[in-house]
């Protein structure tokens, strides 16, 4: 495995956003940001105006915080961008929806560079750019006089094109569970970083900017999928966020698990850990992919794989089980939780 190299430039003190200012330094973000095929009115006025043409808006946000979410050192401003937006593009899709625009608060130190807010931007304009979606506003702020992190909150909104939304409430007992997209990759990413090692870059690269399956999640309503979210906080804490709110069990395959998503450089990188590299496909985050239900006479779409079955919910509740063992053992046994706890 390969040391990683500064990815952060050394700052020049003439060109921070402080020392730029906040409307010239908009206007350079600005001018990076790509334009939503569907704004009437972008960046610039008090708001935004945008086409619904379903009549209704999905809309989700998430905050990435320097040092919990991303690290300079770690990913340069257009990966940082490209995060951004897909952990909120990705929402967008679980609930069967296509993007249309962002909008973006940062909160960030006077000293901060100010090319590098431009490279975030440019790496969300990137995200967005195959949607015809954009950034279309939002604000900016110095960061508290004694915080040294930069703070991204992005909203996301999108458009269902006629379908019902699929929400996570939905699974019945007999659905097949099914996923699209890559488990682990992100995590066995994060994992070599934090060993201060920057190969294998295809894990290194999936950390820094995700690829959420985002044409899955409208093909999966389209299907007649009953319930879906996005696993960025793991499989096993997400197939929870469906089984709980739909009061079932989810029962996961491990054979077809390790089969089919232990792959590409998650064994190379777990066997010079020492590790399993199925805990990071059970328990890892921030890859995107989405996690959903379907009627067991339904054909999955294209990019979707079987890994497990709905039951009734036992005497002990609804959760998710893994060839019958609660998720909770099977992550201990693994030596972890069962996905990422804010605040824990």
């Amino acid at each position: 495995m390969t040391r990683p190299r500064p990815l952060t430039p050394r700052s020049d003190p003439a060109d921070t956003a402080g020392a730029v200012g906040e409307f010239p330094l908009i206007a350079r973000v600005v001018a990076r940001s790509g334009t939503a095929a569907l704004a009437d009115v972008g960046p610039g006025d008090d708001a935004a105006v945008l086409r619904t043409p379903d009549g209704r808006v999905v809309a989700c946000t998430d905050v990435l915080v320097e040092g919990r979410h991303f690290r300079r050192d770690w990913s340069s401003a257009e990966d940082v961008g490209h995060k951004a937006a897909a952990a909120n593009l990705a929402d967008v899709a679980a609930m069967g929806a296509a993007p249309t625009a962002l909008l973006v608060g940062l909160a960030c130190p006077a000293d901060t560079p100010a090319a590098w807010l431009e490279g975030v931007a440019v790496g969300m304009a990137a995200e967005c750019a195959p949607f015809g979606a954009a950034v279309v506003g939002g604000d900016t702020s110095a960061s508290a006089p004694d915080s040294s992190a930069v703070v991204l909150s992005v909203t996301a909104l999108g458009d269902l094109g006629g379908r019902a939304p699929v929400l996570r409430s939905g699974a019945r007992p007999g659905d097949v569970v099914a996923v699209a997209g890559r488990l682990g990759w992100s995590a066995c990413g994060l994992a070599v970083l934090r060993r201060g090692f920057s190969a294998p870059a295809a894990a290194v690269g999936a950390h820094r900017r995700p690829l959420p399956p985002y044409a899955a999640g409208p093909a999966a309503a389209d299907a007649g999928a009953t319930a879906m979210c996005d696993t960025s906080d793991g499989l096993l804490a997400d197939a929870g966020h469906l089984a709980t709110d739909s009061g079932v069990v989810l029962d996961l395959d491990r054979a077809v698990l390790r089969e089919t998503f232990v792959v590409g450089p998650l064994p190379q990188v777990a066997a010079a850990l020492g590790g399993d590299p199925l805990v990071w496909v059970l328990t890892g985050g921030e890859d995107h992919a989405l996690v959903a239900t379907f009627p067991s006479d339904v054909g999955l779409p294209e990019g979707w794989t079987r890994i497990g079955v709905v039951h009734e919910a036992t005497e002990d509740g609804p959760g998710v089980r893994v060839d019958g063992v609660p998720a909770a053992q099977v992550a201990a046994e693994l030596g972890e939780e069962t996905g990422h706890v804010h605040f824990g």
